[in-house]
């Protein structure tokens, strides 16, 4: 369904310790406005929710996850697992997210969405950045949607750009093609999402390495009256 709701103003907070990220993400934003970039740990973001590249189980052992997890301690880890428990049988496929309350001020919500089944995979030669980003912000919109105004600011890393080793330009593409989402389209549940993504991606490996993917609105049948 294309983005016909009302939506919560977004701020978008793009952040990371790798210059390469950074200077790719300036590139690929350069024309979207309401993203703000900088070069810095995501755990110093004042924002209403982080998102984390994670695994399909949540195990937040390595990368950004380890380093949320110390943050904001244990338990953090838990509610993720018992969101995905619960709404996914235990296993969070990619493109999919779980958004849950932090426990601390800030953020209020973490939003976990792997880039990968298993910790430290090679994801370089896959469009899962582009489906963990677009279900990310997909996330975001379920949760405002019941309860409006709760997540007006969010923060990301590069996506699969360290323990994924996805390259940073293509890292930097495939975040915006999964952040335009966010303005383009709703999506009734995250199989509709992967679908759509996966059909018009799948070939983006013979593209050029600067260039971006905009995914086109989904065609519906038309209704009846």
């Amino acid at each position: 369904m294309t983005a016909d709701r009302v939506r919560t103003p977004l701020r978008v907070v793009l952040t990371d310790l790798d210059t390469d990220v950074v200077e790719a993400w300036r590139a690929a934003f350069a024309d979207t406005p309401g993203i703000e970039i900088r070069q810095g740990s995501i755990l110093d973001e004042k924002t209403d929710a982080w998102v984390t590249p994670t695994n399909s189980r949540g195990r937040m052992d390595g990368g950004v996850d380890a380093a949320i997890k110390r943050h904001l301690g244990a338990g953090i880890q838990l509610r993720v697992q018992r969101a995905i428990r619960d709404r996914f049988a235990g296993s969070l496929p990619v493109g999919s997210a779980v958004c849950v309350p932090s426990g601390a001020v800030t953020p209020k919500f973490l939003i976990s969405t792997p880039t990968m089944e298993t910790s430290s995979q090679n994801v370089s030669q896959t469009l899962n950045v582009a489906l963990a980003c677009a279900a990310a912000f997909q996330a975001i919109l379920r949760q405002n949607q019941q309860a409006p105004g709760s997540i007006e600011s969010v923060a990301l890393v590069g996506m699969g750009a360290r323990t994924g080793r996805v390259p940073a330009r293509v890292c930097a593409n495939l975040m915006w093609t999964g952040h335009t989402l966010y303005h383009d389209h709703h999506f009734e549940d995250y199989d509709d999402l992967r679908r759509t993504v996966v059909a018009q991606l799948d070939d983006i490996e013979n593209a050029p390495v600067e260039r971006r993917v905009r995914i086109a609105p989904p065609k519906r049948p038309a209704s009846r009256r």
